[in-house]
């Protein structure tokens, strides 16, 4: 391995370890941010009924997709690299070290006892692997911002006030006393 490739492995390793998101844009539809773990050179991922959503990512068992990290000081863009897609069945050790993995770093799960039976029946575990050098990296990031505008949604908070709603007063401050009447 040259020094350069040994240098692209540790940003990789070193970024997805360190950050929480990942965003991941598979064959399919916008790149989505998901939680992950770093376990045996590569990134790993759960999502399904009661996880994170999958589906329209078009995430599939020897497909192909596109990873980014960002740093964990300055929260921007780090790495992007391509990954390969594997999804390992769940009765393989493979499947299962990476559960164990997983499972320590869900947060709030409802069922944290029964979370590898819940996985392996509704759920998927991705594994995606660096698959190649990175196509952005530090000294190799576009000039331009590269934002994305959101993507619809129901979900607005700028709607107009209910009209059921008594006025505020006190010119608008919160947590202030209300001017009195006059």
């Amino acid at each position: 391995m040259t020094t350069a490739a040994a240098f692209d492995r540790a940003l990789i390793e070193e970024a997805a370890k360190k950050s929480a998101l990942v965003w991941v844009r598979g064959q399919e539809g916008p790149a989505r941010a998901l939680w992950h773990v770093w376990h045996d050179g590569a990134v790993w991922l759960v999502g399904g009924p009661g996880e994170q959503p999958l589906d329209g990512l078009g995430l599939a068992d020897g497909g192909t997709a596109t990873v980014s990290c960002r740093s964990k000081d300055k929260g921007g863009r780090l790495v992007v690299w391509p990954a390969r897609v594997a999804e390992p069945p769940p009765d393989g050790p493979e499947w299962a070290a990476a559960v164990a993995e997983l499972k320590g770093k869900r947060l709030n799960a409802p069922d944290a006892e029964t979370l590898p039976g819940r996985w392996a029946a509704t759920c998927r575990v991705l594994c995606l692997a660096p698959a190649g050098e990175p196509i952005q990296r530090p000294g190799r990031l576009p000039d331009a911002s590269q934002a994305a505008a959101p993507l619809p949604t129901p979900a607005s908070t700028r709607v107009p006030v209910p009209s059921g709603l008594p006025a505020r007063r006190g010119g608008g401050r919160r947590g202030g006393a209300a001017t009195p009447p006059r």
